[in-house]
């Protein structure tokens, strides 16, 4: 058994003194496969993560083929703890490495399961870091963090939003009072929303914007391809709640949006 390539996670407290809990996070669900069949309640409760520890938990190499599995654990600011676990292999057809994300250590051994691998293709070792749950004082809510303001950028890229939005139902759309609420942004930003997927052809970001006054709105886009043609388009809506429904319909609307 040979050690663990070097394009894996890294693993162990402290590799990374300057990312965040949240941008461990990010990277993790940045680089798995499957990370849209986490549940929601899963990515809320990580919300404002106070630390983040990873660790090798197992590995398999073989005729060129290898598997590790990896632990990333989260303390949470009850005072809890929340573990993801991390499936990394290079057995599909390209051979390069793909990384899985589970909820439980019994989902990750049924997607380990079928793998092909060796039937004798055991963890030749388990590593655990155990983390203690610390009792924490509640923490004031965290604040979005904004990056340089450029009220002209904001605005425009406000009113770019709503002026793709195709939604099938003009009356879901945000309305005039919100695009005038954004004529006063100053600053936005631009993420990716993680969650339940309803197909590979679906995308949400959310469109964060401070407005001068100190307050903040966000928009949520749906990016797909669930249309009769095929063709891309963007929905917009006022809320997280109202885009997800938005996706469950289109994806039940063209069954072959989802895979």
């Amino acid at each position: 058994m040979s050690a663990p390539h070097d394009s894996g996670p890294g693993v162990g407290f402290g590799t990374e003194p300057d990312a965040s809990p949240e941008a461990q996070l990010g990277r993790l669900l940045g680089r798995a496969l499957n990370s849209f069949d986490l549940p929601d309640e899963t990515l809320e409760r990580l919300d404002g993560a106070l630390a983040y520890a990873g660790s090798l938990h197992s590995a398999h190499h073989s005729a060129g083929r290898h598997r590790e599995t990896y632990r990333h654990n989260w303390l949470l600011i009850d005072g809890g703890s929340l573990t993801l676990w991390e499936l990394v292999h290079n057995t599909g057809r390209a051979g390069t490495p793909q990384h899985e994300v589970y909820v439980s250590e019994d989902e990750l051994h049924l997607a380990t399961g079928r793998l092909p691998l060796p039937r004798e293709a055991e963890p030749e070792f388990d590593i655990h870091v155990p983390m203690t749950p610390v009792k924490l004082p509640p923490l004031p809510p965290l604040h979005r963090a904004f990056g340089l303001g450029d009220p002209d950028n904001s605005v425009d890229h406000a009113r770019r939003l709503l002026r793709r939005a195709e939604n099938p139902d003009v009356t879901t759309r945000p309305g005039p009072g919100t695009a005038r609420l954004l004529q006063e942004a100053c600053a936005h930003q631009i993420t990716q929303a993680f969650g339940c997927r309803v197909g590979h052809g679906f995308t949400l970001y959310e469109h964060a914007f401070l407005l001068c006054d100190g307050c903040e709105i966000s928009l949520w886009e749906v990016e797909h391809t669930a249309t009769p043609d095929g063709r891309h388009m963007c929905e917009v809506y006022a809320t997280q709640e109202a885009a997800r429904a938005a996706m469950e319909h289109r994806a039940s609307s063209y069954p072959r949006a989802r895979r």
